[in-house]
């Protein structure tokens, strides 16, 4: 059982005790122990089976520990079959609904015996919740839209929780002899934001032998199929990973059809018919007329398969990376030999959100500015919430000096870095910056962002950030639409105005690197390098271990063809600040 599993059910368990109306610190508890086992970076298997003693870890307690060995060895907790003895599972999905709460669950289920999503939409249809006490008619169409959109989000599981339970199954299938290349295909390889299932493809001159080396791997719960040389599994945390198994001399081909996407393979396999080649997961084959319709695979000369580059050069073209694979005009421009030059994390030369414990972060700031010297980088900026954001600790001007001065401390204590004065500015409901001026003024970068009144008609919400926007001492728009990844909806507002805005007043936006957010999407990304938009990636680390998370943005940025030219924090620090006093 890998971290993320693990921490998903500490979390279910957390949700059930609040469902239940436990002590507030018993559920906490089991809240900041997820949150530890997600962000450790060693896999909870493998301490326990090296007898670490987990309490040393934050928020694992003796109890904690007991659950957490108790999941690793045999997959299951006894408390949480405990739990759902007495309430049923099932209330956790509705408690996730956006709007809903735990408190209100309670409510639905004990009232009208409603414990799973399609009851909750029936009885909103039907008017019944609106007659509930201390729900009404806005809270019934609350909950319909919040329905809505968990339907339209679907059972696709975001990359980064794809990655954790990824990496250790490629490990493990790299210890099978027989196994002589192994990859991640589909829409995972093309680092897609979410992932609904996973196709491995691996090399072997004996696929047998790699299917039942497979369906072996201790994480797999079920196995669906196993025949031949194929086999579906399910992992831990119902993920399904589909294995196929081919020769050498096919790799690449296969390699090539099973990263798709469809469009662009599509459109690949139509040009090579006009070469007068055929493209499969078997090869690229030179056919003439009389092969051209034959049913066999393998019909004609075979002119490259076994390297992916070769299924690409055979058309005359250059390769093309994964991340461009979705037909948005990649195979004309190879054809013309004019792809772009893509970003890569070593293009990146600083990192400009990030929050430390004078805010909601975990770590100092002299913990963050030293990874991040670790890291190569020549500035960071510090962007601990504002005032408004009273949960977090958010900053008014008298604790801002304050911490200024701890970050002249900290800066003489490492000159081989810079440390840039910043705070993440509300915009609030109206529009307007949740600072003064004279602060504002005083800062290297100003980053704004939206946390509350996400749900405003999109006429206000476009009309709230535009004019934010219109400050002279806006530098950065954050995270700009504001949605998690299959837990919130990203707010409703016309992103081409935001953006036009953003061109004409020289503000940057953000693609926030947390794979959890992944905002900006590519689509809109792509849309602001049209609009000459600068691009800002950062991580919104919150401890020293999410400064890792970079490479998720470079890997957004890479689908929407940002070059490091399209990124501001790929530039120098005197090109940085040039930019900002010239956007101020």
């Amino acid at each position: 059982m890998e971290n993320v599993e693990i921490a998903a059910i500490l979390d279910e368990i957390s949700t059930l005790l609040e469902i239940k109306g436990a002590n507030p610190f018993r559920i906490r508890a089991y809240e900041n122990a997820a949150r530890t086992v997600e962000t450790h970076t060693t896999p909870m298997r493998k301490l326990v089976a090296e007898g670490t003693d987990l309490t040393e870890l934050p928020a694992i307690g003796k109890d904690l520990a007991r659950h957490i060995a108790e999941l690793v060895t045999t997959g299951r907790l006894a408390m949480l079959d405990q739990l759902t003895d007495e309430i049923p599972r099932s209330l956790v999905e509705l408690v996730r609904l956006p709007g809903v709460g735990a408190k209100r669950v309670r409510v639905l289920w004990e009232a009208i015996g409603i414990t799973t999503i399609d009851a909750l939409e029936q009885a909103a249809r039907s008017g019944a919740i609106a007659e509930l006490r201390g729900f009404g008619a806005k809270s019934q169409d609350k909950i319909l839209r919040a329905i809505e959109g968990y339907r339209r989000r679907g059972a696709r599981i975001p990359l980064g929780d794809v990655d954790e339970l990824v990496q250790p199954l490629l490990e493990y299938l790299a210890g099978c002899e027989e196994a002589l290349c192994v990859e991640v295909a589909g829409s995972y390889r093309r680092r897609v934001e979410t992932v609904g299932d996973v196709d491995v493809l691996v090399a072997a001159t004996d696929g047998q032998s790699v299917i039942e080396h497979f369906t072996r791997y201790p994480n797999v719960r079920a196995v669906e199929r196993a025949r031949g040389t194929r086999a579906t599994v399910r992992l831990g945390g119902g993920l399904q990973v589909d294995l196929r198994a081919v020769p050498p001399e096919s790799y690449g081909a296969a390699l090539q059809y099973f990263t798709g996407s469809k469009a662009h393979n599509v459109k690949l396999r139509t040009w090579a018919v006009a070469r007068g080649l055929r493209i499969s997961e078997y090869g690229v084959f030179k056919v003439d007329p009389a092969q051209a319709q034959d049913d066999d695979p393998y019909a004609g000369e075979c002119v490259a398969g076994r390297d992916e580059r070769e299924v690409y050069e055979a058309l005359g073209m250059p390769y093309i990376v994964p991340e461009l694979r979705e037909d948005r005009g990649e195979l004309e421009a190879a054809r013309e030999d004019a792809l772009p030059s893509l970003i890569t994390l070593a293009d990146m030369r600083g990192d400009l959100q990030m929050h430390s414990t004078w805010s909601d972060g975990t770590e100092s700031i002299e913990a963050m500015a030293r990874a991040c010297s670790a890291k190569g980088y020549e500035y960071l900026a510090i962007t601990d919430h504002s005032k408004a954001l009273a949960m977090t600790g958010g900053l008014d001007a008298a604790r801002m000096r304050q911490q200024w001065v701890e970050i002249e401390e900290v800066q003489a204590r490492h000159p081989e870095i810079r440390i840039l004065r910043s705070v993440e500015v509300d915009i609030l409901a109206d529009g307007s910056l949740d600072l003064e001026d004279e602060m504002l003024e005083a800062l290297d970068l100003v980053v704004v962002s939206v946390h509350s009144r996400l749900d405003l008609p999109s006429a206000e919400q476009t009309a709230r950030i535009t004019r934010a926007l219109e400050h002279s001492r806006v530098d950065v728009l954050a995270h700009p639409t504001g949605r998690l990844l299959n837990r919130r909806d990203p707010m409703v507002f016309d992103v081409d105005t935001v953006l036009e805005a953003a061109a004409e007043r020289g503000v940057a936006v953000e693609l926030n690197a947390h794979p959890d957010r992944l905002d900006l999407r590519d689509t809109h990304l792509m849309r602001a390098k049209e609009l000459g938009v600068k691009v800002v990636i950062s991580t919104d680390a919150h401890r020293v271990r999410d400064l890792d998370l970079m490479h998720y943005g470079i890997e957004q940025a890479r689908r929407a063809w940002l070059s490091p030219s399209d990124v501001l924090n790929t530039q120098p620090l005197d090109e940085l600040l040039a930019a900002t006093r010239r956007l101020g």
